[in-house]
């Protein structure tokens, strides 16, 4: 049997364009697909479905489901009732799901599977979520905060790019908007807590704000109903704001 990888490797070079995922998809021996990303010394071979690295950690699907599974007292033993921490090997652990997760996350937008990068994108959410509330120390807490405006760019990403693939622009430009919003919002959060200590939202923030105005020039959006309806909503003109809920809802159904 042979154990190199010079046949996966064999035309396909690494010479990426600055910032550039290289990946593909794959079908292995055993007829299952599975996602390749080529890196300067080889290549990386994650599972589709599932944790990336196929494992079951203790039994379950991902770590973060044991993590919640410890959390939510069962498997401590009887009279325990103090908030659930994590360990040091929990910590660990999670961070191995959250590399692999980051892994698998950028090489579905590469490939524009969006909606599989979004569900990967909120996989990580809820694991940021989970050492938030559970996490071994502040500066645990904040390694992972510092990044939580990445994923939500990449969430922000993907699910306007499903609108867009269902040709619904405008519902495409909410979604970037609230994505800004929540990234602004973090933003704030972590000056409060991290005096000193920079936060590359800006940034993204910025690119967000290009991809706006980019769908409303390619598609004719002056403003969204959802923008329509905050405008009535701010001008207590509540009878258009009754009628722009109802186009919305209706839109929501096709």
């Amino acid at each position: 049997m042979r154990r190199d990888v010079d046949e996966a490797l064999q035309g396909w070079p690494y010479e990426p364009e600055p910032g550039e995922v290289v990946a593909r998809e794959v079908r292995a021996r055993d007829g299952r697909m599975v996602l390749q990303v080529r890196v300067e010394l080889g290549l990386l071979q994650l599972e589709e479905n599932g944790r990336p690295d196929g494992s079951r950690p203790h039994g379950f699907a991902t770590y973060l489901d044991y993590l919640r599974y410890r959390a939510a007292g069962r498997g401590q033993g009887e009279g325990k009732s103090s908030p659930f921490k994590m360990s040091a090997d929990h910590c660990t652990e999670a961070d191995r799901e959250f590399v692999q997760y980051y892994h698998r996350r950028v090489a579905w937008l590469a490939l524009q599977r969006y909606d599989r990068a979004l569900l990967d994108a909120d996989h990580t959410l809820a694991l940021m979520d989970f050492v938030c509330r559970h996490g071994n120390g502040e500066e645990y807490v904040s390694s992972h905060e510092r990044f939580r405006g990445l994923v939500l760019f990449h969430r922000t990403q993907a699910a306007a790019a499903l609108a867009l693939e269902r040709r619904k622009p405008e519902e495409a430009i909410d979604v970037v908007r609230e994505g800004s919003d929540q990234l602004r919002s973090h933003q704030a959060e972590w000056n409060e807590e991290n005096e000193g200590v920079e936060m590359p939202n800006q940034p993204l923030i910025e690119q967000l704000h290009v991809l706006e105005q980019e769908i409303r020039k390619n598609f004719a959006v002056a403003k969204t109903l959802r923008e329509q309806l905050d405008e009535a909503v701010a001008s207590e003109d509540y009878e258009r704001a009754a009628r722009l809920r109802d186009q919305i809802r209706a839109r929501a159904r096709r």
